[in-house]
């Protein structure tokens, strides 16, 4: 009896764990996607690698104050440094970096959708190096949700001869890839510095990159002041870069790999919605029909199939 009500316990503490963890990739989706037309917004005052540096920076020096002060700051153990440096490189540099620059000549709304193709790299990779198996539930899923995010893309109707239009997709869809290795790192990982703790660590290494990456190629940064900028890079660097990246932490760890990159899906629909509303990107009938498609492909590829009770 004694080890019925242990695993019981423990199938109660990982449901629990589950739940709380599919609430805060939904907090998660509805930062992010509203985060896309701040950082749209945010290029008009600062140039794309200086603001990834602007708005991680500051977070990573007010992380470690938080961590000293509630004396949660840990010296990462050496099991923890690849995570440190998929996190820090792959995602807070590669995949910001890229997308920053590739946004300059897309609008937001086809540079999410583009960046949000993680999924077609994260599914393959997770049934590589994970295990992780193709259900028909999952595989319906994906296949649902990115036919949504075809038809939003409509590559039929881009000039692909425009250098402008091939610099902008390319760097976007690298950036995807370098964010889906992430995802499926970060889930493989045998955690061993609590999530909160290791934060700090991986904006320092990502802050210290962009700043040198930022000197190389964009020289001394030339800034047009305003209290927008500061709001924008503030919002950004406070919500989209220091909650944001400690929440993905959180789902990686809690979710399966290909369950999180179905369930970031829907930051595209939301993202797509905030470029129309405060940037005055047309939204055609096209979008109205991917929605559907997407938030079915989110609840096929993210919420478990119902089991039967004994």
């Amino acid at each position: 009896m004694p080890q019925v009500a242990f695993a019981t316990t423990q199938m109660q503490s990982e449901a629990s764990r589950r739940s709380r963890a599919i609430l805060l990739l939904a907090l998660l989706v509805v930062i992010w996607g509203v985060n896309w037309v701040v950082a749209k917004k945010s290029l008009e005052y600062v140039s794309p690698i200086w603001v990834t540096a602007f708005r991680l920076v500051p977070m990573c020096i007010i992380f470690f104050v938080v961590c000293l002060a509630t004396k949660q700051l840990r010296i990462p153990v050496r099991a923890d440094l690849p995570v440190i440096f998929s996190v820090g490189w792959l995602h807070m540099v590669g995949f910001s970096v890229l997308v920053s620059i590739g946004i300059q000549y897309l609008p937001a709304g086809k540079s999410i959708v583009l960046a949000y193709t993680t999924p077609l790299w994260v599914l393959p990779a997770a049934w590589l190096f994970l295990n992780e198996p193709f259900t028909p539930r999952r595989i319906l899923g994906l296949v649902v949700g990115m036919s949504g995010l075809i038809l939003i893309l409509q590559p039929n109707a881009m000039d692909w001869t425009d250098r402008n239009v091939l610099i902008g997709h390319g760097f976007v869809v690298l950036a995807a890839l370098l964010w889906a290795v992430s995802i499926v790192y970060g889930r493989a990982h045998k955690w061993v510095t609590p999530l909160f703790a290791l934060l700090p660590w991986q904006m320092l290494l990502g802050g210290l990159t962009q700043v040198v990456l930022a000197f190389m190629l964009e020289g001394v940064p030339q800034v047009k002041w305003s209290l927008e900028m500061v709001l924008l890079v503030g919002f950004n660097g406070l919500l989209g870069n220091g909650v944001a990246y400690w929440l993905m932490n959180i789902v990686s760890r809690d979710l399966p790999a290909a369950a999180v990159s179905m369930g970031l899906l829907g930051v595209p629909l939301i993202g797509l919605f905030c470029a129309s509303l405060f940037l005055g990107e047309v939204l055609g009938p096209a979008l109205l029909i991917a929605t559907v498609l997407i938030i079915a492909g989110i609840i096929l590829g993210t919420i478990p199939k119902s089991t039967p009770a004994a």
